[in-house]
């Protein structure tokens, strides 16, 4: 049930949608912008009071018409409609205000430095996840489970924008029948897919996969059934700058603005060659190798097989004597070396969105100098940083790097240091 009522937006919430009061009550309204009055439909149901904008009274200078003719009903980038300047601007009071309401960090306790941008606000995502309908392919639609059919994405860099319908052709509807989700990954101009499968490889999936390197539409796919081992047709492995990456295995969306966001983490961490380094969450390595060219010994420990296979492969390359990959959980061994007495002069951590809660903990009991935290998710950068202020851990520097424009998510960088 709803209601039709006027509101003033006061700010954007870290989920991206304006904020505003309704009788006492904070409503968060789906695609309005700060200063605009707007007429919406709320949904007076359910603990969270959310609103839908049906007219703009009163329009932000910010608003902008979309780049995308799908922009009102994808859900893949949500605010095309503000201009980039503002999507940074916004996204710094975001990841301040979480850190000062939730981390109780006061905004002058931490010094902040300059957000990183590329020069592309479209046409820069290299890696998606699709998923078949109706014997294509699509994203989630805006605000529900419901798969909209996505021929061509503006979105994606110009090799991939518009494999998403090329590809569903050439697999065929009877192939995407057998599968849940489909990963597309461009590196250097090469291109890799990943079919997530409903269940086992069936030979016709391995057909219509060695069709689509035939034809050269990618250079290897990663055929992955729910039980059991991968399948590689092709060489599915690309190279992305010395590391290797795979469509199955995590990578930084952002192949202009990743480099960026290493460079400052490796500078963040203050090495001179004379320093141990215990690297969390470490991937394929893409932080690992900037890392070690820095470091005297480095521990990089991370839990998918694939992204540790791909960072031992790049490791024997450069014959990195110095630098040993862990396979496992980050928390259990950390916890494992800090039973064991290990002890480290650094401590970099790249966590998935849930964060590291045990992050101040860890750099207490291996008796770290210095904290490296590369966070996606501003609540719960929020909550680690608050653990590792209380447990000696002074924050120093923050940084907002803008892999993700068109869209509320951001990465950041904070620096910590024992007092």
């Amino acid at each position: 049930m709803s209601q039709e009522v006027e509101l003033s937006i006061e700010r954007l919430s870290k989920s991206g949608d304006g904020v505003a009061l309704h009788q006492g009550r904070t409503v968060f309204v789906e695609g309005a912008l700060p200063g605009e009055v707007v007429t919406a439909a709320l949904e007076t149901s359910g603990k969270v009071l959310r609103a839908t904008v049906s007219r703009v009274i009163t329009r932000s200078p910010a608003r902008r018409t979309p780049a995308c003719s799908l922009a009102d009903t994808c859900g893949g980038c949500d605010w095309l409609h503000l201009g980039e300047a503002a999507q940074r601007a916004a996204k710094e009071e975001i990841v301040l205000s979480s850190l000062e309401h939730l981390g109780a960090m006061p905004r002058a306790s931490v010094e902040l430095l300059p957000t990183v941008f590329g020069t592309q606000a479209m046409g820069y995502r290299r890696r998606a996840v699709l998923h078949p309908v109706s014997g294509r392919l699509g994203f989630n639609a805006r605000g529900s489970h419901t798969r909209l059919v996505v021929d061509r994405c503006p979105a994606l860099t110009a090799p991939l924008a518009s494999l998403p319908g090329v590809l569903a052709e050439a697999l065929g509807s009877g192939a995407l029948k057998d599968v849940d989700e489909v990963h597309l990954l461009e590196a250097q101009g090469r291109l890799a897919v990943a079919l997530q499968l409903k269940a086992g490889v069936k030979p016709r999936l391995l057909e219509q996969a060695d069709a689509v390197v035939r034809a050269g539409l990618a250079s290897g796919v990663v055929l992955l059934p729910r039980a059991g081992p991968s399948q590689l047709v092709g060489q599915p492995e690309l190279d992305d700058g010395g590391v290797g990456v795979r469509p199955d295995a995590f990578a930084q969306a952002n192949a202009e603005v990743s480099p960026q966001l290493v460079g400052a983490a490796v500078e963040r961490l203050g090495l001179d060659g004379s320093q141990t380094v215990l690297e969390l969450y470490c991937g394929n390595g893409n932080f690992t190798f900037s890392v070690a060219a820095r470091a005297q010994q480095v521990v990089a420990v991370e839990s998918s097989s694939v992204s540790i296979g791909l960072a031992q492969k790049a490791a024997r390359r450069r014959q990195l004597s110095h630098v040993r990959f862990v396979q496992g959980d980050a928390e259990t061994v950390a916890e494992g070396l800090g039973r064991e007495g290990a002890r480290f002069d650094r401590l970099l951590v790249d966590p998935p969105r849930t964060g590291a809660a045990g992050v101040a903990g860890w750099a207490r009991r291996l008796q770290v100098a210095r904290v490296v935290y590369v966070a996606c998710d501003p609540a719960a950068l929020a909550r680690d940083a608050a653990a590792l202020k209380a447990a000696g851990f002074a924050p120093r520097t923050l940084q907002l790097f803008d892999l993700f424009p068109q869209t509320r998510h951001v990465e950041v960088v904070m620096q910590f240091d024992r007092t």
